[in-house]
């Protein structure tokens, strides 16, 4: 396939770049700066500008636009920034491709399962609403901004990923320095539900989603197996070979975060990828230890 991906440099995006071009595929990287490279299209989401001819023929996009949710405290302005660091990005892919002549295939446009909130112990599906709060608004409305996309006849599929496990970033990343020197611990009761997915794994995902024409709307990327944070973390430490003997309290955490604590930190959604085993995707890793021992190359 030829494929278009915008974040092509960010934690997903550098990640699946090579592993679309290593297993064969054309890849066309949306950047915002001139293009140093032929692989290279330059787009300019800010104002409005895009280089639609090199989008004419691609057979896929890949959208992986948005500013970090965890880059910083969730001030007004912060939040701002994060709903147009992926609504306008999105709103222009979509609106570009629809006017294509050789529209592409399929448009992978990702989400989070931030959209469903904060449930509990409960199992939560792809049927379930989005919750009535700012990540459960953004993430709802990050997947409506690609609806021209659809209305022209492209098949559009949400990814709704969880916690990417990968050392190269992301919330395992941070917290790698603090278990490693002994001074991991549970976060907030520690019951809150995790749900995760290797880094191999949500590439293997995409790749699927790319490949299953009778897939589309939003799918569940997460791992079958979540798991509380206490688990998380007496799994991690093991892993490590460090203890995990420091908590940290919730009303420390929301001194330190504020809301962004609640809606990430102390959120507890349990959630089941029915879509992607229904569709016969099979899990490298399904398990945590498993993952993190993969990801961070301890072995058993």
């Amino acid at each position: 396939m030829k494929v278009a991906i915008t974040g092509a440099s960010g934690f997903v995006g550098g990640a699946l770049v090579p592993f679309l071009t290593t297993g064969g595929h054309e890849v066309v990287r949306l950047v915002r700066r001139a293009p140093r490279a032929k692989d290279e299209a330059r787009w300019d989401p800010e104002a409005g500008e895009i280089d639609a001819a090199a989008l004419e023929g691609v057979d896929a996009v890949v959208n992986l636009s948005g500013e970090n949710l965890a880059g910083g405290r969730w001030t007004e302005s912060r939040k701002a920034l994060l709903r147009s660091s992926r609504l306008e990005p999105t709103r222009l892919l979509a609106r570009t491709l629809a006017g294509l002549k050789r529209k592409p295939k399929v448009l992978v446009s990702t989400s989070a399962i931030g959209v469903y909130g904060s449930r509990g112990d409960a199992w939560v599906t792809e049927k379930d609403p989005p919750a009535d709060d700012f990540l459960g608004r953004l993430s709802s409305d990050w997947e409506k901004a690609a609806a021209p996309a659809a209305e022209a006849g492209i098949r559009v599929v949400h990814p709704r990923i969880g916690m990417v496990l990968s050392p190269a970033g992301g919330a395992l990343g941070k917290m790698l320095p603090p278990f490693r020197a002994g001074l991991g611990g549970v976060l907030g009761p520690g019951t809150q539900y995790m749900s995760w997915i290797a880094m191999d794994d949500l590439l293997g995902v995409i790749h699927h989603l790319l490949d299953r024409p009778d897939v589309a709307g939003p799918v569940n990327t997460v791992a079958p197996e979540p798991v509380t944070n206490a688990v998380f973390t007496k799994t991690l430490g093991r892993v490590l070979g460090r203890p995990t003997i420091a908590p940290a309290p919730a009303f420390a955490l929301r001194l330190a975060f504020g809301e962004m604590a609640d809606a990430t930190l102390l959120s507890s959604t349990r959630v089941r990828p029915g879509r992607l085993l229904a569709t016969g995707y099979r899990f490298r890793f399904p398990d945590l230890e498993s993952a993190l021992r993969h990801v961070l190359g301890r072995p058993s």
